[in-house]
């Protein structure tokens, strides 16, 4: 069904599971009203009418009452109340109460566009009068994504959650979403791109951090999305059930300005998770780095060079997984699965990163944090990754402070597809901190590198944007230093500062690539780290 809303749409609320307790919605959205100013229309997911007796909905189907403000419902989720919807393609059941249809877009006269699916998933045939099929979704994709101008719609309403909506994001709770929800609504969000998506039925309130709706480096940006699921009218527990938002239609907006990546963005939970579910430790997928320091061993491939895409003539095989983690393009010289990496130097391994000796380290306990996932950066890193990242970080400064070092920790984004964090530990009696700080910003100056203190609290995301190349100091008082890269920067600017005689006079070693040392010298080395980490290894708590 198309349509077109007559009213200019600005203000909007979104509201869960009514269950037929109409007069404390609308008393609700009276009351929001009067304290907030008018809103343009009310949106209800999930079941309108409950199990209660129908007196409450006779007094707004006669009259007697009136909702007081437009007022738009999904359709039935089952056969109990598929009688209230009579017609599949939407119709008035009140004043100011539309039923939507079964599916469809709504257009605004001030061109927001809201697409709609009433119902549960349902496989099989003949569909029940209260599902939708994965047919009713494909037609919705074909009617809206065929066309080359299509970039997304303002605001998606579904009645259950889109399965995995919570990969990669923050905790969704009691709610599994591996199991709950449908995946055929999350193929339909992937399609359309909704700015806004609205869900309900699990009795519950979750606001996911945004999500991105592009491949960092590899497609345009686009807009992201947020989800947000609503709990029912009146629960006890007083969780959400009410959504209020201000929203400019996709179509009036500045397109620089749409495509805004909110600071807190994560990866997009539908991307490449499949059918599947995940179970226990996740196993790897992620790139190699160009002129940077590998742990893997270049002399198998005879110095074959790779094409500056990433990808070899030989594509890494990748075993069926359950859900898998971000992929590359091509094969990645940091995916432990991929058959060149050195796992020897492999010491340490979480649910979503590891730790690896580095090849021709500054020093024998010189370690790299990676991410399991295919991530380029720290800014594209989702929550759940950086939250290990952080746990990795402060354990090797326990572990590193008993040993009389203090570690710095740099990030290198120019010229790599891999996050790889360094860490270096420096013996307390060669220098102080503020010694090392004052070595990084004095060799940035003698090279015109721009190297500025950064809040120790501030989030590099809200520094850098995805894609953008940076160099990154943190230092074991928490103290920061940022370099956005904008043309060309010494690859091995960090090794060199660390290396040279203010710090651990090891000019020499500036260079990586001077400083191998035999496989079975490297395998030595990584069997006394795991030994000695073994007391501050986290992952064994779990």
């Amino acid at each position: 069904m198309e349509a077109s809303l007559s009213v200019s749409l600005s203000c909007v609320l979104a509201c869960g599971d009514v269950e037929g307790k109409f007069d404390i919605l609308f008393n609700r959205v009276q009351a929001i009203q009067k304290k907030s100013g008018n809103f343009d229309l009310l949106l209800c997911v999930g079941n309108f009418f409950g199990s209660t007796p129908d007196a409450e909905w006779e007094e707004y189907k006669t009259g007697t009452k009136k909702a007081p403000i437009q007022t738009y419902v999904l359709g039935a989720n089952n056969q109990e109340t598929v009688k209230y919807f009579q017609d599949a393609d939407g119709c008035e059941l009140a004043e100011n109460i539309t039923y939507l249809g079964r599916k469809g877009i709504f257009t605004g006269s001030s061109g927001l566009q809201i697409v709609y699916l009433s119902g549960t998933e349902s496989l099989n045939e003949p569909v029940p009068g209260y599902s939708f099929s994965p047919k009713d979704v494909s037609s919705l994709r074909t009617m809206l994504c065929t066309t080359s101008q299509f970039k997304g719609v303002d605001i998606l309403l579904t009645s259950p959650w889109p399965k995995y909506v919570g990969n990669f994001g923050n905790s969704s709770g009691e709610v599994d979403t591996k199991k709950c929800g449908s995946a055929l609504v999350s193929s339909l969000a992937t399609g359309l791109k909704p700015r806004y998506h609205f869900a309900a039925l699990e009795k519950t309130y979750y606001e996911r951090l945004p999500y991105r709706n592009h491949i960092v480096l590899q497609e345009n940006a686009q807009h992201a999305t947020r989800f947000i699921a609503l709990a029912n009218v009146g629960n006890p527990e007083k969780k959400k059930y009410l959504y209020a938002f201000s929203i400019v239609p996709m179509k009036l907006m500045d397109a620089a300005e749409l495509v805004k990546q909110p600071p807190d963005v994560t990866e997009n939970p539908y991307r490449k998770s499949g059918q599947e579910a995940s179970t226990g430790k996740q196993i790897l997928a992620p790139v190699e780095e160009s002129a940077c320091q590998f742990f893997f061993d270049l002399n198998e491939k005879q110095g074959r060079k790779r094409s500056s895409t990433g990808r070899d003539s030989k594509s890494s095989p990748h075993p069926k997984q359950p859900r898998k983690p971000p992929q590359p393009p091509g094969p990645c010289w940091f995916c432990l699965a991929s058959p060149e990496v050195e796992k020897h130097l492999v010491v340490n391994i979480g649910t979503h990163c590891y730790l690896a000796l580095a090849k021709g380290g500054l020093s024998d306990d010189h370690v790299l944090i990676l991410p399991i996932g295919h991530y380029q950066s720290v800014v594209e890193l989702s929550a759940e990754v950086v939250e290990e990242v952080e746990k990795y970080k402060a354990t090797l400064r326990r572990f590193f402070k008993s040993r009389g070092k203090r570690c710095v920790v740099f990030e290198r984004n120019y010229k790599s597809h891999h996050l790889q964090l360094q860490v270096i530990p420096v013996p307390v009696s060669c220098c102080a901190t503020d010694d090392i700080k004052d070595a990084f910003i004095t060799q940035a100056q003698e090279q015109q590198i721009e190297l500025l203190e950064i809040p120790e609290h501030s989030d590099i995301k809200q520094i850098a944007q995805p894609g953008a190349a940076y160099f990154y100091v943190e230092l074991d008082t928490g103290e920061k230093l940022f370099h956005r890269i904008k043309k060309n920067f010494p690859l091995q600017f960090g090794r060199e500062v660390l290396a040279s005689e203010a710090i651990l006079n090891v000019p020499d070693k500036s260079d990586w690539r001077q400083c191998q040392i035999s496989k079975e010298d490297e395998e030595t080395l990584a069997r006394c780290f795991r030994k000695d980490f073994e007391p501050y290894d986290f992952t064994l708590d779990d």
